[in-house]
C-alpha cells in the first residue's frame, strides 16, 4: 500500500476563528498541487494526498463521469480497491449515486449500509463517515470525490462544505482542461500524421515508383542488348537511388520531404526535366512568373502541387504533350496551370477528383494556402489543372 502523509502535520484545527483565512490557505494549496501536476494520473494523486491532508482523511476515491452518465473510479487511495472493483457496482453506487443525484454534498455518516451491501467492513478502525462531494462543471455533475473520515471528526469538516465544494470545481476545471489539452493533443498528431502521409505520398513514394518504372525500362534493354542504353539507364537508376536516400534522409532528420535549392522556377525546371527524361513525353514550362519571391513554405506546396500532377500524367494520362505555366497576374492572384492531351480522367476507375488519393492531397495542399484547385477532365480530352493563390504572401525582393 502507498504510504501516506501524517494526519496531523499541517491539519486543519476546524475550530479556529480564522477559520475563513485558513480555507484560503488550503484552496491555495490544493489548487497549486492542481497546477504543478504532470499528467492526469499525477493531477488526481497530488489532490488526493492534499486533500486526505488537509481534512484529516483515511481514505480518498476519485469517481469521473464517463459516456453515458457512467461513472469510474479514476483514482483511489488508502481503501481496499477489492471492495469496490468493476463488478461490485452495487458498493460503488452506495458511495457516489447521492451526491450525483442531488448534486451537493452528501454526508454519511455511518458507513453500514454499504457495509451491509459489500459483505464487510471498509475499515478496521474506529467508526468511519463517509463525505461524497460532487465535482460539478458548467451546470453538470462530471465526478464525484469521497473522503472518508472518523466519525467524531465528520461534523467538523461539515464546517468547510463551501470550502469542499470549491476544491470540488477547481478540480472538475483541471480535469477538462486535461481532457481538452489531450484533444488538441490528438488533433496535432493526426495533423502531423497526415503532412507526413502527403510528404512520403509526394517524395520518397514517387521517387520509388519511378525506381519501378526504370527497371522495367532496364529489362527492356537488356532484352534488347543495346549495351549503351543499358549504361545510361543504369546510371539513372543509381541517381534515383542516390535521390531517394536523401528524401529519406530528409525525412528522418526533419519530418518533412526536403525542398530543392532553387527558387521556385529552379526548382520546377528540375522537376520538368527530369519528367521529360524519364518519360519522353513532350513537356512545354511557360514562365511568365514575375519578379516576386513566396515564401518558402508556399514555393514547397506548389512545388508538390505539380510534382503530383505530372506524376498522375505519366501513370494515367497517356499523354503525348504536357504544358506547365506560371503566371503572376496583376489582380492580385497568382496562376499555375498543368495540362495535358492525355485520355482524361475516368471516373469509373478512379472516382472523382475528390475522392482519388493524389488529387485529394493537392486539394490540401492548396487550401492550406488559402488558394484553390480546379480539375477540369472530360474522358478523351484530356485534364487540365489550375492553382490560384492569392498574392498578399508574397514578398518582393529586396533591390
Amino acid at each position: 500500500m502507498t504510504p501516506q502523509p501524517s494526519g496531523k502535520q499541517g491539519s486543519v484545527r476546524f475550530g479556529d476563528q480564522d477559520l475563513e483565512e485558513k480555507s484560503l490557505q488550503i484552496l491555495y494549496e490544493v489548487v497549486s498541487s492542481i497546477n504543478t501536476a504532470h499528467g492526469l494520473d499525477d493531477l488526481l494523486t497530488r489532490f488526493m494526498y492534499t486533500v486526505k491532508r488537509v481534512t484529516r482523511s483515511h481514505a480518498a476515491a476519485i469517481w469521473i463521469a464517463q459516456q453515458q452518465g457512467k461513472m469510474e473510479l479514476s483514482a483511489c487511495n488508502g481503501i481496499d480497491e477489492s471492495l469496490i472493483l468493476p463488478d461490485r457496482q452495487d458498493v460503488r453506487r452506495c458511495l457516489y449515486e447521492r451526491a450525483v443525484t442531488e448534486g451537493k454534498i452528501w454526508v454519511e455518516k455511518d458507513l453500514r449500509k454499504c457495509e451491509k451491501i459489500a459483505g464487510r467492513r471498509f475499515f478496521e478502525e474506529q467508526p468511519t463517515s463517509m463525505i461524497a462531494i460532487p465535482m460539478r462543471y458548467r451546470g453538470m455533475v462530471t465526478g464525484v470525490i469521497n473522503l472518508f473520515i472518523d466519525a467524531d471528526l465528520v461534523e467538523q469538516v461539515c464546517i468547510l462544505k463551501p470550502l469542499l465544494t470549491s476544491i470540488a470545481h477547481h478540480l472538475s476545471i483541471a480535469i477538462e482542461r486535461y481532457h481538452n489539452d489531450e484533444k488538441y493533443r490528438q488533433h496535432v498528431i493526426k495533423d502531423e500524421r497526415t503532412r507526413i502521409a502527403h510528404e512520403l505520398h509526394d517524395s520518397l513514394a514517387q521517387t520509388l515508383a519511378s525506381l519501378r518504372f526504370q527497371v522495367r525500362i532496364l529489362d527492356e534493354t537488356l532484352h534488347q542488348g543495346d549495351e549503351s542504353t543499358t549504361w545510361q539507364q543504369l546510371e539513372r537508376i543509381e541517381n534515383s537511388l542516390d535521390e531517394a536516400n536523401t528524401e529519406l534522409r530528409g525525412l528522418i532528420a526533419n519530418f518533412r520531404a526536403p525542398t530543392y535549392d532553387q527558387n521556385l522556377l529552379g526548382s520546377v525546371e528540375k522537376i520538368v526535366n527530369q519528367f521529360k527524361s524519364e518519360t519522353h513525353i513532350k513537356t512545354f514550362l511557360q514562365n511568365e512568373w514575375s519578379n516576386n519571391k513566396l515564401s518558402r513554405d508556399t514555393e514547397t506546396q506548389i512545388l508538390r502541387i505539380i510534382q503530383e500532377a505530372l506524376w498522375n500524367i505519366r501513370k494515367h494520362s497517356e499523354a503525348k504533350t504536357v504544358r506547365i505555366m506560371l503566371k503572376s497576374c496583376i489582380n492580385g492572384r497568382c496562376l499555375i496551370l498543368i495540362e495535358d492531351d492525355g485520355i482524361g480522367i475516368n471516373k469509373q476507375i478512379y472516382g472523382s477528383p475528390g475522392e482519388h488519393i493524389g488529387l485529394t492531397i493537392m486539394q490540401e495542399r492548396a487550401s492550406r494556402l488559402g488558394g484553390t484547385l480546379r480539375v477540369e477532365s472530360e474522358p478523351g480530352e484530356g485534364t487540365r489543372i489550375v492553382l490560384e493563390i492569392k498574392q498578399p504572401e508574397i514578398q518582393s525582393k529586396p533591390s
